[in-house]
């Protein structure tokens, strides 16, 4: 099955720059999403990888060969959308056989592969009914199908699972995954929910304005940001401002805006910096430590019950900051006005530059 590549992939849309030099390499029989916002590009990267819009600078491969002037039809891709796309005035059996009818495949082996593919999405018991006898779920599984029974050997998934609820969206994505693995296809999805993409991925490029920022296994991008963004919009994340007040090789001291000093690892930062410390709400231990390094004291402002864990949000008393901690459903529970002492091993945060602009404008979506 192929690799996919692009190569310094640009596409602008009048004046918006939709894909800004792009350069990306999807391997052989991946599972691999495109993350990011609204508007960030990732579906018009996966529309120039299917041919239904052209680039207007750059070089596209599927399976090392250049397909930039190749028509859709050519490039053995399936293409399943957000809304489904079926016929409505075919039953299930015509809109999974209409690829393969329009391809000129044998009749005899277009049943054959009809038959095979419903089997697969569990669905060959509903040959004869319509799309709007179906259920949201199965009508995505047809799509599927029905790209599959065209000789797909590269899935592009555009928001497949956007008209559907949470419920059976959980459901459907691991079928989803599941196919696409046991075909040994090549599959692109796109989304914009971090956690379909970070539960079937095997790696995942996270997309902002029109260019890649990082690309990664889920746990990568969970425990190694390589920026801001990044550790904002892959999982929650605490953002705390403040200055490098020692710098000792990779150890750093931060002073944050009301005065308290954590100690944090990071590389290329000096003394007298502006920095912002990175802490994911899980990393924060509640009550162990009341003296030493990377304390913190606040107040709890709010508590969501969230089924696996509490959610506290909590005013740290040394500055206007609010952080977010979740800790174990077995440990002590706080009511809202309660002081609380808070600490995190320094190896478990992480620490950036101060941006440029602004850290309002370095997470906005």
């Amino acid at each position: 099955m192929p690799e996919v590549r692009v190569v310094n992939l640009t596409k602008k849309f009048g004046n918006i720059v939709a894909l800004d030099n792009v350069n990306l390499v999807i391997h052989d029989k991946e599972y691999f999403s495109l993350l990011g916002p609204s508007g960030c590009g990732k579906t018009t990267l996966l529309r120039l990888i299917a041919g239904l819009i052209e680039p207007d600078s750059g070089e596209i491969y599927i399976g090392g060969k250049r397909v930039d002037n190749v028509p859709p039809e050519d490039r053995e891709i399936g293409f399943v959308f957000q809304t489904f796309a079926l016929f409505p005035h075919m039953t299930v059996w015509e809109n999974v056989n209409y690829g393969p009818r329009v391809k000129n495949f044998d009749l005899k082996a277009a049943g054959t592969i009809g038959h095979e593919v419903l089997e697969l999405v569990k669905l060959h018991e509903r040959l004869n009914a319509y799309p709007n006898e179906l259920s949201g779920g199965m009508m995505q599984r047809i799509a599927v199908a029905r790209a599959l029974a065209a000789g797909a050997k590269t899935l592009l998934l555009d928001e497949p699972l956007g008209q559907l609820d949470a419920k059976v969206r959980n459901e459907i994505r691991y079928e989803m995954r599941r196919m696409a693995k046991d075909l040994n296809l090549t599959a692109i999805h796109v989304t914009h929910d971090q956690a379909e993409a970070m539960s079937i991925s095997d790696r995942i490029a996270v997309m902002k304005k029109g260019k890649i920022v990082q690309v990664g296994t889920p746990q990568e991008l969970y425990m190694k940001p390589n920026s801001l963004f990044v550790a904002y919009f892959i999982g929650e994340s605490n953002f705390l401002e403040g200055s490098v007040v020692e710098a000792k090789d990779s150890e750093l001291v931060i002073e944050l805006r009301g005065g308290d000093k954590v100690k944090v690892f990071g590389e290329g930062l000096k003394k007298g910096e502006r920095a912002v410390v990175v802490v994911r709400p899980e990393v924060f231990m509640v009550e162990q430590k009341k003296q030493g390094e990377n304390v913190l004291k606040g107040t709890v402002e709010k508590i969501s019950f969230e089924g696996t864990f509490v959610r506290y949000e909590i005013k740290l008393r040394s500055e206007d900051s609010v952080v977010v901690i979740r800790p174990s459903l077995t440990e002590k529970w706080f009511e809202v006005g309660a002081g609380i002492t808070l600490s995190f091993e320094p190896e478990k945060a992480h620490v950036f530059p101060y941006p440029e602009t602004s850290l309002a404008e370095e997470l906005s979506v």
